[in-house]
């Protein structure tokens, strides 16, 4: 049974002034066109902001790459899927025919794309501070789980454990191409998962450097695309 969209906002402990709000940030785009789109686009970066800030701040000996690599893992389409199934968003998606038959209230896209709208109204309706403390409540488990521990590992060391955890193939690399003069010379490498069809290349002074670079490019796509992290 689908829920109208007004009654979230108690089970998201807000009490919005505009609640028209939270009903267009839980239309999708096949139902009306006044739907979530805009909104979503604001909270996605809204988002973004906010954790690069709490990182920033719990993390102060880490440099941008981990910083990076650390808000990946938090927010991309599988974990942002998985908050909004905690709050249940899908049993208040407002959806066309085509989709609700389909089933995208369960579908990743469309939950996570709802949340984020869901974050651009609550912007729009209770200013920054409540946004941001709202984002903050939401993601403090997965926030407070975060270890830079096995971040100082190397990536190639990193990708390979993921990739072992999960009981796969160990990935594989391949020297592309070898320029530059004898005293001076760039290695190009591709690596590849048995995850993602997408391969990775990574440049460096030698092999190893190169390899090295590849596999933390496949551990930025592994964690942006899937949601993986080692």
């Amino acid at each position: 049974m689908i829920l109208e969209p007004e009654k979230i906002a108690k089970k998201l402990g807000v009490s919005f002034k505009n609640p028209a709000l939270v009903r267009r940030a839980l239309t999708h785009r096949s139902a009306e066109s006044e739907n979530n789109e805009r909104l979503e686009f604001l909270g996605d970066s809204v988002l973004g902001f906010v954790i690069a800030e709490r990182l920033y701040e719990k993390f102060t000996e880490a440099d941008e790459g981990v910083l990076s690599r650390l808000r990946a893992t938090l927010v991309n389409q599988t974990s942002l899927a998985e908050l909004a199934r905690k709050l249940n968003l899908g049993d208040y998606l407002v959806l066309g025919s085509g989709e609700l038959k389909s089933g995208g209230y369960r579908r990743d896209s469309i939950l996570s794309d709802a949340l984020e709208a869901v974050i651009g109204a609550l912007l729009i309706d209770q200013g920054m501070d409540a946004c941001r403390e709202w984002i903050l409540k939401l993601f403090a488990e997965p926030i407070d789980g975060l270890s830079l521990r096995d971040w100082k590992k190397d990536p190639k060391t990193r990708l390979q454990e993921l990739m072992q955890a999960r009981g796969l193939e160990l990935p594989i690399y391949n020297l592309k191409t070898v320029f530059g003069q004898p005293h001076d010379q760039s290695f190009c490498v591709e690596c590849r998962v048995s995850l993602i069809p997408v391969s990775c290349e990574g440049v460096g002074s030698s092999r190893k450097k190169a390899e090295q670079q590849a596999a933390e490019k496949m551990l930025d796509l592994l964690a942006e695309k899937l949601g993986l992290k080692p």
